[in-house]
């Protein structure tokens, strides 16, 4: 695994907001990522996230807007908690060190892993931001995105905003089916050029919360699958959004406390 970054991606991380790290695993790591997450994904028999009964597609055919946003992608998130292969995976001390690098932060924990899966034909992902949907706030936030096919232009790879990450706040703006929408509220990034994210299988890119990143539409008839990671800075703080976490400890919060359950935001590395 290709865990070493140089200076200059790390420059690039905080002037744009991401950097793509290629050949991120090797032939032999990238076979088996693949392996486990399809074996998780299989446990789950469609079970979106340990502790809420949340299925794929199960308002498929409500209203027209359903049926577009779970033909966006398939989305299976905390699979470390379900699987201890993927939990092998996703609490290596050595991404969390270059989390931790990226960020500029002493500490990184989980926030939450996801499986992102677009199916053949799937609609595309609108431009939006990461961290203003989660239960902390923090600038320096950031996620793994590691391809397990080849993203491409046809199949649905990322778009990043360069440099969106240093203008943009903590509103939560949704992710609508409108792609420009989002300019409605950052006007000043609607005629910057996007930055494609075109990576072979085994690659991978990190990004920040408060970049705004989008995919295209999978024109194809095959998958574009990917393993990410969402990761948040220790000693981050409970803002009274719920996101992710169970309901049982969400009422054992209160708005300023620290989020260090390592039963469910688990500490991965430390400087």
């Amino acid at each position: 695994m290709n865990t070493t970054l140089s200076s200059e991606q790390i420059t690039c991380y905080q002037t744009n907001g991401y950097v793509i790290i290629d050949d991120f695993l090797n032939e032999d790591e990238l076979a088996h990522w693949r392996r486990v997450v399809t074996q998780a994904i299989e446990e789950r028999n469609g079970l979106k996230m340990p502790g809420k009964e949340i299925r794929l597609g199960e308002d498929d055919g409500i209203n027209e807007d359903a049926t577009y946003f779970n033909n966006v992608f398939d989305q299976l998130l905390n699979l470390w908690q379900t699987s201890e292969a993927v939990k092998q995976l996703m609490l290596d001390e050595r991404i969390g060190k270059m989390a931790a690098t990226l960020a500029g932060v002493d500490g990184i924990r989980i926030w939450h892993d996801q499986a992102l899966i677009k199916r053949p034909w799937a609609n595309p992902t609108s431009w939006h931001l990461d961290t203003p949907f989660w239960s902390f706030s923090d600038r320096r936030a950031l996620s793994i995105w590691v391809a397990l096919d080849d993203a491409t232009l046809e199949n649905g790879c990322l778009f990043f905003i360069p440099g969106s990450h240093q203008r943009t706040t903590f509103e939560n703006v949704g992710i609508g089916k409108n792609m420009g929408g989002i300019f409605e509220v950052y006007p000043e990034f609607k005629q910057t050029k996007p930055q494609a994210a075109v990576m072979k299988a085994g690659s991978c890119s990190f990004h920040n919360g408060l970049t705004i990143h989008g995919a295209h539409a999978n024109m194809t008839p095959g998958f574009r699958r990917a393993m990410t990671c969402a990761y948040m800075p220790d000693g981050s703080t409970f803002n009274g959004i719920p996101n992710i976490l169970p309901d049982a400890y969400v009422k054992t919060l209160q708005i300023g406390d620290v989020l260090d359950n390592e039963e469910q935001t688990p500490l991965i590395y430390k400087s």
